[in-house]
C-alpha cells in the first residue's frame, strides 16, 4: 500500500514539475525571458536531491511552482488612451516635467499649480499639447481641492481619473532639529502629508471608479533619518506609513498605491536664497540665549553653504524619475517602491542592514557638511 502511494506521489510531483516548464515553455515562445524556467529546474533538481519524503517533495513543487509562476507572471505596459492623470505641484521641478512627460506620452493630464498665472503654470499651458489642463490647486487649501475636483469629474465622467500623483512638496530649508522653527516644522506637515491626504480622500472617489493608480512621491529623508531633515523627513515617513496602509486597505477594490523616492534632483525645493536668508534671520533673532551660546551664530550661518552643496551636487537629469512615474503609472505590475536616481537604493540599504553607529558616521559625514561646527560640542 505504501509503495502504491508512494509511485503515486511521484506521478503527481513529475506531472506538477511538467506541466509547469511546459507552461513556461509556451511563455518562452510569446517572448517571456526564459530565466525563470531556469530558476524552475534548477531547484526541481535542488528539491529532488535534497527531500526523499514524495509528500512534502509534492507539496514543495506546488508551492515553488506556484511561486515562479506568480513572480515571473507576465508584464504590460497599459495603453495611454483615455487615461486621465492628475499631478499637484506642477509649477516647477519634477512636477513640472512629469505633466509635459505624460502630456507627451499620450495621457490627459490635470497640472495643479499654486499659482496658475506663476511662469511655470505660463510655460505648460503654452507648451504643452491641448490635452494638458492647469488648474489652481493649493494642496492646503480645501475650497480649491474640492473646485479641482469636481472640474475633473465633470471632464472625466464615467471613466473616472487613473493616476493621481501627490508631488506637492516643500523643504526650504535644512538645519538642526533643535533650531528650526515650530512654524516650519507645521508647514512642512502642512504641504508634504496633509495636504497629500487631503486630496486623496477627495479625489478616491474617481481613483476606486477606474480601478487607477495614487503614486506618493516621498523621499529618502522619510525612510532614514538624516540629519538636517528632522521636519522634513518627519513629514515624508507620515507620508510614506500612510501610503503603505492604504495600499493594503484600497487593493480590495483593485487600486494600485505606490510610493517613489527619489534621489537628489536638481529642483527648486530647496528654495531660493532670499528664501534662506529670511528664515536665517528668524532663527537667530528667536532662539533662546542658551541655545545660541551652545550653536553659534557662525554654525547657524553655515547653514546656506550646506544648502548650496546639496544643490550643486543633485543631479539636472530628471530622466529616471519620469521614467520611474511612467512605469508606475502604467505597467500592469507596478512595484510598491521605486528609487530613481543615482544611488537613490544605497542609503536605505545601509541604514536597514548596517549597524546603526556606522550608519549614523557616514550620514553625518556625507550631510553636516561645512567646517563650521557648533559653539560648544
Amino acid at each position: 500500500m505504501e509503495k502504491i502511494v508512494e509511485s503515486g506521489l511521484s506521478l503527481i510531483y513529475m506531472f506538477v514539475t511538467v506541466v509547469s516548464v511546459g507552461l513556461l515553455l509556451v511563455q518562452g515562445v510569446k517572448g517571456r525571458p526564459v530565466r525563470w524556467l531556469v530558476v524552475l529546474v534548477v531547484s526541481e533538481g535542488t528539491l529532488s536531491c535534497l527531500v526523499h519524503s514524495s509528500f512534502l517533495k509534492v507539496a514543495l513543487a506546488t508551492v515553488l511552482c506556484s511561486l515562479v509562476h506568480y513572480i515571473g507572471r507576465e508584464e504590460v505596459m497599459l495603453p495611454t488612451l483615455n487615461k486621465a492623470v492628475l499631478i499637484t505641484g506642477c509649477d516647477s521641478g519634477l512636477g513640472h516635467d512629469l505633466a509635459k512627460f505624460l502630456d507627451s506620452a499620450g495621457m490627459r493630464v490635470f497640472a495643479g499649480v499654486l499659482d496658475e498665472c506663476g511662469p511655470g503654470a505660463l510655460e505648460l499651458k503654452g507648451a504643452a499639447s491641448s490635452k494638458l489642463t492647469v488648474l489652481q490647486l493649493d494642496v492646503t487649501n480645501r475650497r480649491q481641492i474640492t473646485q479641482a475636483y469636481e472640474f475633473i469629474r465633470s471632464q472625466m465622467g464615467e471613466t473616472g481619473l487613473w493616476g493621481l500623483v501627490n508631488n506637492a512638496g516643500v523643504l526650504g530649508y535644512v538645519c538642526d532639529g533643535e533650531i528650526l522653527p515650530i512654524k516650519l516644522y507645521k508647514k512642512y506637515f502642512d504641504v508634504n502629508f496633509i495636504g497629500s491626504v487631503e486630496v486623496t480622500q477627495v479625489f478616491l472617489p474617481l481613483i476606486r471608479q477606474s480601478k487607477g493608480r495614487i503614486i506618493s512621491i516621498s523621499s529618502m529623508a522619510g525612510e532614514i533619518p538624516l540629519p538636517g531633515f528632522s521636519a522634513y523627513g518627519a513629514s515624508k515617513a507620515a507620508l510614506t506609513v500612510y501610503s503603505g496602509t492604504i495600499r493594503q486597505e484600497l487593493s480590495r477594490w483593485g487600486v494600485k498605491v505606490i510610493v517613489i523616492q527619489p534621489g537628489a534632483f536638481k529642483t527648486n525645493i530647496f528654495g531660493r536664497r532670499e528664501q534662506w536668508i529670511d528664515v536665517q534671520e528668524e532663527i537667530l533673532s528667536g532662539i533662546s540665549q542658551d541655545i545660541m551660546e551652545a550653536y553659534g551664530e557662525e554654525y547657524i550661518r553655515s547653514m546656506q553653504q550646506r544648502l548650496v552643496e546639496m544643490s550643486s551636487t543633485s543631479s539636472p537629469n530628471t530622466g529616471p524619475f519620469l521614467e520611474a512615474l511612467k512605469h508606475a503609472l502604467l505597467s500592469s505590475r507596478p512595484n510598491p517602491f521605486y528609487y530613481p536616481g543615482d544611488a537613490a537604493w544605497a542609503l536605505p540599504l545601509l541604514y536597514r542592514h548596517f549597524p546603526t553607529s556606522l550608519s549614523d558616521k557616514i550620514f553625518s559625514r556625507i550631510f553636516m557638511t561645512g567646517d563650521a561646527k557648533p559653539a560648544q560640542h
